[in-house]
């Protein structure tokens, strides 16, 4: 099974982006994402920004994704 995450991006360089979730960092494409800018929050799924998201939605995923993870 494959999971989406939330990220927020700190730095963009080209088509790529440093985003940061729970202090995880990762370089991740965003080139499906138009006006990308740095404090933007963006799923992440296999390395790729696959869509932009509200701060709100972002803090509700990774809440979610808490849960989960702490619920095995």
């Amino acid at each position: 099974m494959c999971l989406a995450m939330p990220m927020k991006i700190k730095t963009i360089s080209g088509h790529s982006a440093e985003c940061e979730a729970k202090g995880l960092t990762q370089s991740v494409r965003i080139d499906f994402i138009k006006d990308a800018e740095p404090g933007d929050y963006v799923m992440v799924h296999a390395g790729f920004a696959i869509e932009k998201m509200s701060e709100k939605e972002a803090l509700e995923n990774m809440e979610l994704l808490e849960e989960i993870r702490n619920a095995l």
